[in-house]
Formats: C-alpha cells, structure tokens, sequence
C-alpha cells in the first residue's frame, strides 16, 4: 500500500489530507494552533469543559418574574431548558459551542439536518450566561437557525444540501457528520495532499512542496486570504467560499452591498480588513494582517508582544508628556491606539435589565483617539 493509500480520506475530496496529517510533521504548530482563536472558533461541546462554566455560576437567566431559562445537567447531556410559571416548556441539548471563550462562547443544537442557536450565551467578562446577541429582549427564543453561511467563518467544511420550498423560498440542510470544526490548516493553506504525500515519501526535503506559503503570495492576496472570514457583514456572498483558495481573488467571491447597515462605515465585528486598510499605517507600508499577527500563534491578549511589533515601525514616536506619563509605551500601544469599542451589529442583554449591553471588540483602524 503506497502513502497516498495510507491517508485517510477527507469529506472536502481527494486533494484533501485533513488537520490530523499535517500534525504529523507540524506538531509544534498543531499545538499551539489547537488553543487559539482560530483552532476554536468552533468545536463539539466536551460536558466536562462547559460544566466548568456551571461551577461558578447561577445557570439560570430571568426574562421577567414568570419566563427563565435554566441550564441543567441531564443524564444525556447539559440542556438549556424554558420554564413558563416553574413549568418547563421547552429544553434544547448543547451540541456545538462558537467562539474561543476570550470574549464568550455561544452555543447550538442540532435538530434533524438543521442547526440552531440556543438562546443564552456564556459571556467571559461578565462571567455569567446572558441572552445570545440579537435574540429578543421579552421572549425565550430556541428557533434562530444557524446556516452555512454562519459556518463558512467559524469551520473549515460542512456538506450542504438545498431544495425549492416555494417560488421564491430555499431550504438548506446540513450533513451533521460533515462538519469540520475549526478553522484547519488546508482553509489557509489549501489542499494538503500532494504535499504530504510528497514529503511523506522524501523527509529529507525541507523546502515546502505543493502547499501554499503566505511569504510568497502577493500583499493583496494575503489580505484576501484573510479578508475570506474578516470583512464583515455587508457583504453579499457570489459562491461558497469554502472553496477559496490562498492566491483566489475575494471579488469573485464576494460583492459588497453597501446599502446594508455600515456599508461605508464598518463595524468593528468580523471587519478588520476594512478598518485596517482605512488607516496610515497601512496606506503607507506594505502592511498586511501578518504583519502583527502569526495565525499559528496562541498570544492573543498578550498586549506586551504587540505592541512590540508596533515599536518595531515607530521607534522613533514622539508622545506627549501626558502620555509619557502613563508608562505604558513599551507593553501596551494597543488600548489607545485599537481600543475596545462596541459593535454596532451585536449587543446582549443581562437577567433583569431591560437595556442592552455593548459588545465590546478591538477596534482594528488604528489611529489616536481622543483620551476618555
């Protein structure tokens, strides 16, 4: 049996070789992949994790004197369960978790080839559960679905399938045992096989073969490359962009709509290419995401190493006595010049408070803000 036999198959074809094969050459990069954003940005709910999340907290989110949602442990599995006057009316398992726990982590369960968002999300700052960004602010919602679309960012694959409804109505369905979670390597590196087969076959070659490299892609293809999950919500989706490629043109994938909601003024959620590209740091240098962030990495937060790779461009920044003063040059650039601010596209509501809360995200268009 040759190596390329030995090679598991993948759902996404035969160029495919799956994360488990690169790890085999990569671990190093494996590891340290596996604990970051992207490795995360979904994942099958593990119990012994989310309970974790039950140990310090109440599990439970109050609508008002009669509606609360309680999560619960049950013999098959951890529910988030509806009760109306103490009478439960709805429960819903968690089966999927999205995010990577520094800002919260929301949830979903699958019902038949459909996906939905369950309504209460687990929110890192506040250290407690909360009604799921967007969800109405007077109602138990267990009915929002969760798309491809959705999963085209936040997994490397899911098979889909689509059928007519009515004449102007479509119906998505989703292969459960298809998703990939995560974002994997072949999503930014591109079909692994070939490579791995070939340096399976010849481990004294070191040069990389038949995979693609970001050092050698043009400046405009690798924000592409990143701009694939990070410029935002008003786009229009042309094709699945499950089938980009490193190297692939966004355009043909992508059509902005700018007569959605911050068309012209991007929101500071899921749009970073266009907040940096609207900057002097990046109009003039030749910039790009890489630049500051290494996706292999797991240093998220770690204000000190970024602001490291700032100075490495402005040694020679001039601040005034006010700022000097503040003693943070050299281990935080960050919050005052990518400051948190609130999305104008996600909000969550807390148990008993009729208000919104703002959902606060770094702020990609680096500049000077006024000082709070």
């Amino acid at each position: 049996m040759s190596i390329a036999d030995k090679i598991p198959a993948d759902i996404r074809g035969e160029n495919y070789t799956g994360a488990a094969t690169c790890v085999k050459c990569h671990t190093s990069i494996g590891e340290s992949f596996a604990h970051n954003s992207h490795g995360l940005t979904s994942s099958p709910v593990v119990n012994k994790n989310l309970l974790k999340l039950l140990a310090n907290d109440s599990n439970s989110f109050a609508f008002n004197q009669i509606m609360k949602i309680k999560v619960e442990k049950r013999d098959s599995g951890i529910y988030q369960v509806a009760y109306v006057n103490g009478k439960e009316i709805r429960s819903q398992r968690f089966d999927v978790a999205f995010g990577s726990g520094e800002k919260a982590f929301t949830y979903a369960y699958w019902k038949d080839k459909k996906l939905f968002q369950l309504p209460l999300s687990h929110f890192s700052e506040i250290k407690t559960w909360a009604n799921s960004p967007g969800f109405p602010k007077n109602a138990m919602y267990f009915d929002r679905q969760v798309t491809s679309r959705c999963l085209e960012c936040h997994s490397s694959f899911v098979k889909t399938s689509v059928k007519q409804v009515s004449a102007l109505a479509m119906d998505e369905e989703m292969e459960k045992g298809s998703l990939i979670y995560g974002i994997d390597c072949e999503r930014c590196h591109g079909p692994g096989k070939q490579h791995a087969v070939f340096h399976l076959e010849n481990p004294k070659e070191k040069k990389a073969k038949f995979i693609t490299i970001y050092n050698t892609l043009s400046r405009k293809q690798k924000m592409d490359a990143c701009g694939v999950c990070h410029s935002g919500n008003t786009l229009t989706t042309v094709q699945s962009v499950f089938n980009f490629q490193p190297g692939d043109k966004l355009a043909d994938y992508y059509s902005q709509d700018f007569v959605s909601f911050g068309g012209g003024n991007p929101d500071v959620h899921g749009n970073q290419t266009a907040m940096l590209q609207g900057t002097l740091c990046y109009q003039k240098s030749e910039m790009t995401c890489q630049s500051c962030h290494n996706s292999h990495e797991s240093i998220k937060g770690n204000m000190a190493i970024y602001s490291q790779r700032c100075i490495s461009c402005h040694q020679t920044q001039k601040h005034t006595a006010t700022t000097l003063a503040k003693g943070v040059l050299k281990t935080n650039c960050i919050d005052c010049h990518m400051p948190m601010q609130a999305s104008k596209l996600i909000s969550f509501q807390t148990a008993g408070n009729k208000n919104v809360n703002p959902y606060l995200l770094r702020s990609h268009h680096i500049g000077i803000y006024p000082a709070k």
